[in-house]
């Protein structure tokens, strides 16, 4: 698997040569209107194989709430439930052919998250009542174990879900008092009432992770590593800050009394207001930091190495006040630092983490990041601007612990930033865009080529030990296949590629390149 030695020891100085694509489980073809982790996600293994690569990197795999984003999910442990293919649960005799060929006709191309999710949570509360009722034996067995290994956070993510049902869907700070505040009289009657429910969730959890983990088989025989996605924080309508508001900034009502974000930058003149509750970073480390270890650790069993988002953030954060309507007026908040690492790694041993270090970086979130050898990214999209940072994104200044991107998932594709205005996107004026253009032009000596081309050849050429590339630029799409545009809270995440996409040609290409270049 890519090199990679037993236990995570990664050893970035000697890590192999090696490039990958950034593709989110979503954006998979066939299905039921979502890609899941059925035929289509062992296809596309085949086809990373078939091309060279020996990374598959995904967003962050959790169910979501807000905005559908994955970075708003309903629990950091979690498995989203959208992921499960349907087919597994009919040939486990839990769904007949009808509930399958009766499901309604979703787009190709893109993700219409009401309707599929409307239609795959009823099958997924189907196929759970035939197994719970009348259940394979030897499957019942792995269930009951799979609940007990997982309990710590299974209860209550199970519990916090079947609440949501009674309560509409409606956040858990709207909820009546007793079972907010977790009365422990309320926690058991609700429990017992709600226990068929919860088993339900609970059933959803034990599949998602049995496809999971028979996909991740799949990936280790074609020796292909999966890099996962840590967000830094959580949402606040969540089980994580409902079983546990003690870890968070919250008033006596349960409500953030702080908020996080970031301040103004290239995507925002007023910054991002993200929304999600700050930790009380003095209450995690009297802890030990458990719940941190504990989500960490889980995350390392569905992953070979993890990015972790947002890794400024460790050692400062923007603080924003609650009642604030932008980003702008926060201030910067010492984080946990090199403490918070190293109680991680005392614990865990070895931390598989690639830092996510895009924006405003200090040398002290510099220094953090090298004092644990984490390596840090580089987005080839920046490197043409005039964001004093620009120069640090040119590959002639990559050092080899790093991992090099054509692009990211908050980012155009490379073909939309190279042929749209731009103009609104960020805080780039119509001039700036044509004089970056200018200068990329210049720096990679090109005339009428693919820009997508040049870009993955740049990436994988690079001094860079991990090239990663979105499939959006390998296959050479366009605007309309963008992932995310910050700041906005509706339109995300929805982009599918076309079940006939993958060419052979395409993967000729790029097989081609990698070999070319020792990856």
């Amino acid at each position: 698997m890519l090199g990679l030695p037993q236990k995570h020891n990664l050893n970035w100085m000697m890590f192999p040569r090696c490039s990958g694509i950034l593709l989110h489980v979503t954006s998979l073809p066939g299905g039921h209107g979502v890609g899941d982790l059925g035929n289509s996600a062992h296809e596309f293994v085949a086809f990373l194989a078939e091309s060279g690569q020996k990374l598959w990197q995904v967003l962050p795999l959790s169910p979501t709430g807000y905005g559908d984003s994955p970075y708003q999910c309903f629990s950091a442990f979690a498995g989203n439930p959208l992921f499960i293919d349907l087919k597994a649960l009919h040939e486990q005799g839990l769904l007949s052919a009808k509930d399958l060929t009766n499901a309604p006709s979703f787009p190709e191309e893109q993700v219409e998250y009401d309707s599929v999710i409307a239609f795959k949570r009823e099958l997924v509360r189907k196929a759970a009542h035939a197994f719970l009722v009348d259940g394979v034996r030897s499957d019942r067995r792995a269930f009951d174990t799979f609940c007990r290994n997982n309990s710590d956070w299974l209860d209550d993510y199970a519990l916090f879900m079947a609440c949501k049902r009674v309560y509409k869907d409606t956040a858990w700070v709207h909820w009546d008092a007793e079972i907010r505040q977790r009365d422990s009289a309320a926690l058991k009657k609700w429990q017992n009432k709600l226990s068929f429910e919860a088993q339900v969730h609970k059933f959803a959890q034990f599949e998602f992770f049995r496809q999971w983990e028979k996909l991740k088989a799949h990936c280790t025989r074609l020796g292909i590593s999966i890099m996962g996605d840590i967000p830094i924080y959580v949402a606040h309508d969540s089980a994580d800050v409902w079983a546990h508001p003690e870890l968070f900034r919250l008033d006596k009502q349960g409500k953030p009394n702080a908020l996080a974000g970031v301040p103004p930058d290239y995507f925002s003149a007023t910054g991002q207001l993200w929304g999600n509750p700050l930790y009380r970073w003095d209450t995690s480390a009297t802890s030990g930091h458990r719940w941190w270890i504990d989500r960490v650790r889980a995350s390392l069993k569905l992953f070979d190495l993890a990015r972790l988002d947002h890794f400024r953030g460790f050692e400062a954060y923007w603080e924003i006040p609650a009642d604030a309507s932008t980003a702008a007026g926060g201030t910067w908040v010492k984080g946990p630092g090199a403490e918070f690492f190293q109680t991680l790694q005392t614990e865990l041993k070895e931390l598989p983490f690639i830092a996510e270090n895009l924006g405003i970086i200090t040398p002290n979130v510099e220094a953090l990041r090298k004092q644990f050898g984490f390596p840090g990214m580089s987005l080839l999209q920046f490197a043409f601007g005039n964001d004093p940072q620009g120069p640090t994104f040119r590959p002639h200044n990559y050092s080899r612990e790093l991992v090099a991107y054509t692009g990211g998932h908050d980012n155009d594709t490379t073909v939309g930033w190279w042929t749209s205005s731009g103009v609104g996107e960020s805080t780039r004026t119509a001039e700036d865009i044509r004089k970056e253009r200018d200068v990329a032009r210049a720096y990679l000596g090109f005339q009428g080529e693919p820009v997508n081309w040049v870009f993955i050849r740049t990436v994988l050429a690079s001094v860079a030990n991990i090239a990663i590339i979105p499939l959006q630029d390998v296959i050479g799409l366009g605007s309309d296949a963008r992932m995310n545009l910050p700041g906005t809270l509706t339109g995300n995440w929805k982009w599918r590629y076309k079940q006939k996409a993958l060419t052979k040609e395409i993967s000729e290409q790029l097989r081609k390149l990698t070999h070319l270049y020792d990856r």
